[in-house]
């Protein structure tokens, strides 16, 4: 491939098509603080706070966008996820890069560059020993809460296992830094009874407990034990990642059953796994519920697809995709049920499948609650669609079903501590879709409302609706 020029790409007017979108994004959203809400942050490396002196350990380490973008060029697994020098790593993305075009890669790796680093330059085979080194020694004097800092994030919300002690947030509590960090519980291991290391995990939740786990409601004095544990230390939030709601019929001794069934070393069937995780999954919203918590559910991934790599490397290789999975009649007799017993929590559901929009976006307005404006949230444009086509088919299916007014706004749902200005590049297509609707005349040219409008979207509203302390 030809080389790109080096003429400045990432511009003021970025995204921003109309002097209306311009005068929205700059006045009104642009200097907002960031709310980042769901992202997989190491609390690890943001309490021992020490720089990331390498843009290959900031930029390419655990990024499964990049390793599939480099795997789709031909690019040895060796350069990828395996024992090349970072330098080589490097190299070889940018080689990629020019490849990526009209991919959302090309604009996040250099609306990060310019961010970050404040580097204009494309790049490319031929930019990238200079971009390299230039960014290289800006991450050689930024630690991760600077970094956050840079970005106004004012609460990152990492993502945690029940089983995890949290000291990490215990000592970022302690520090005086801008961010707020804190935990989100994640119990997908405690669903998967048929996995692999379904018995060794709840050896290991006994162990956090104090008393050994024999039956169902040894578990749910376990599971309660951790939220209590977790809420303690700032959780206000829980999240799972499954491919759809479990919400087969069950009883607790039919659960209770087929959980001393697997404690047995007994195999489980898919039909009994489903009733088990159906009761787990009601009984964790209850507990939630009492605490007012928020609770996230992303759907419909196929993960771990290559066998191969998941061998080679492990899961979260890079090697899911959208699944085809039925969701509505699961997710209305989950929600339902809560919904009659008056324990359905503040709840976010994130789609993965676009042909579903309007499934997942008609669905959260079945079940609200007075005083709770937005109480059911459908999410951002969530992981493949995460990009410019699929963040406008969002907002437009929730402004067309929904209220868009009343979202919650983006996240970053990285493990990334440079892809924070993925914020601003949902923040300029909210703009300019708002400002394509003033140019047609479907919504007054009122700038100021909509403005607001804007900035509740993109900040307000979630302050509100977590209301983190």
């Amino acid at each position: 491939m030809s080389q790109l020029h080096s003429k400045a790409f990432i511009t003021d007017n970025f995204l921003l098509q109309s002097k209306e979108a311009e005068t929205l994004y700059h006045q009104y959203a642009k200097d907002l603080p960031v709310i980042d809400y769901h992202n997989h942050l190491s609390p690890k490396q943001i309490a021992e706070n020490k720089p990331i002196a390498n843009i290959t350990d900031a930029w390419l380490s655990g990024d499964h966008y990049k390793w599939r973008g480099m795997r789709a060029n031909g690019i040895d697994e060796k350069f990828v996820t395996g024992d090349a020098s970072k330098q080589e790593k490097f190299d070889k993305w940018a080689e990629t890069v020019p490849y990526t075009l009209k991919n959302p890669l090309f604009h996040w790796t250099q609306l990060e560059l310019k961010r970050y680093f404040n580097i204009d330059t494309m790049l490319q085979p031929l930019t990238s020993a200079d971009i390299y080194n230039k960014a290289n020694q800006v991450l050689a004097a930024k630690t991760p809460a600077d970094l956050l800092k840079d970005m106004k994030v004012e609460v990152v919300c990492t993502t945690d296992d029940p089983i995890d002690n949290l000291a990490y947030h215990q000592q970022i509590a302690k520090q005086n830094i801008f961010t707020k960090v804190y935990p989100t519980f994640r119990p997908d291991a405690l669903l998967l009874i048929q996995s692999d290391t379904f018995d060794n995990y709840l050896k290991k939740m006994a162990a956090c407990v104090g008393f050994s786990i024999e039956n169902l409601d040894d578990l749910l004095k376990a599971i309660q034990s951790r939220i209590d544990y977790f809420d303690q230390h700032g959780c206000r939030l829980s999240d799972y990642g499954l491919e759809q709601i479990y919400s087969n019929d069950f009883t607790e001794s039919t659960a209770d059953q087929i959980l001393k069934k697997s404690l047995n070393g007994e195999s489980i069937t898919n039909d009994e796994a489903s009733v088990y995780a159906s009761c787990m999954l009601y009984k964790l919203s209850k507990m939630y519920h009492s605490k007012g918590w928020v609770q996230q559910f992303h759907l419909g991934a196929i993960r771990n697809n290559n066998s191969r790599l998941l061998q080679q490397i492990g899961a979260d290789s890079g090697c899911d995709s959208i699944g085809d999975f039925s969701h509505g009649a699961s997710m209305s007799k989950f929600f339902n049920r809560l919904d009659a017993e008056e324990c359905l929590s503040k709840t976010i559901v994130y789609n993965l499948n676009p042909s579903q929009n309007e499934v997942f976006a008609t669905m959260m307005g079945n079940y609200s609650e007075a005083g709770i404006p937005g109480k059911m949230q459908w999410g951002a444009a969530w992981w493949f669609l995460d990009q410019k086509d699929g963040m406008e088919k969002q907002l437009e299916t929730l402004a067309n079903v929904g209220l868009l007014s009343r979202f919650i706004g983006m996240l970053t749902d990285s493990r990334s501590f440079l892809s924070f200005p993925r914020h601003e590049y949902f923040r300029r297509i909210l703009c300019n879709v708002m400002a394509e609707d003033i140019k047609k005349g479907l919504i007054p040219n009122d700038i100021p409302f909509i403005g607001k409008m804007i900035q509740d979207i993109c900040y307000n509203n979630a302050v509100a609706y977590f209301d983190f302390k």
